[in-house]
């Protein structure tokens, strides 16, 4: 069986209110323009999920929301507290009950891109990769029968772009 994963780290929050709790805050500007582009860009490269697992962080939730519309299905959305600021052992085991063949993770760095690396059976020649900037995202392959056997170097990465890619 093909598995289909999207690795997403949110788009760029605003910091323009110190009081605000991490979890609360929003995109800013920047964000709220390069969201909807990478959805696009989701939806022309063919990539657009069937099921997405989304960080609750405010920031998660309106980078998907920017990007759904720019997808020719609405996707099954789970928003899931245990993806806020996860490291990648924790992102790996809230993938593994994903029940769709082409899920997505919304989520933060450095977990999200840590993911990508160790899931990586070669990482792509981009000079972004390494740093997994806001809105980045990585498209990678599987030939496994379910995520719950997701193990290092077991992903084709198929395709990979930041924001500033798309021109």
């Amino acid at each position: 069986m093909t598995l289909n994963l999207l690795l997403v780290r949110h788009a760029k929050s605003d910091w323009d209110s110190p009081e605000l709790p991490d979890h609360e805050r929003p995109l800013n500007k920047r964000g709220r323009r390069d969201a909807p582009r990478m959805g696009r860009w989701i939806a022309e490269k063919g990539l657009a999920p069937r099921q997405v697992l989304c960080s609750d962080a405010v920031r998660t939730r309106q980078t998907l929301d920017l990007m759904l519309p720019h997808w020719p299905e609405p996707p099954v959305v789970e928003h899931v507290a245990a993806l806020y600021h996860a490291e990648p052992d924790r992102i790996l085991r809230v993938l593994a009950r994903a029940t769709s063949d082409h899920v997505a993770v919304i989520g933060h760095n450095p977990g999200i891109g840590g993911v990508a690396d160790f899931l990586a059976r070669e990482v792509p020649a981009h000079s972004r990769w390494v740093d997994f900037p806001t809105t980045s995202v990585a498209a990678l392959r599987f030939d496994l029968g379910s995520w719950a056997e997701l193990e290092e170097a077991s992903g084709t990465v198929m395709a990979f772009a930041v924001p500033a890619d798309l021109g």
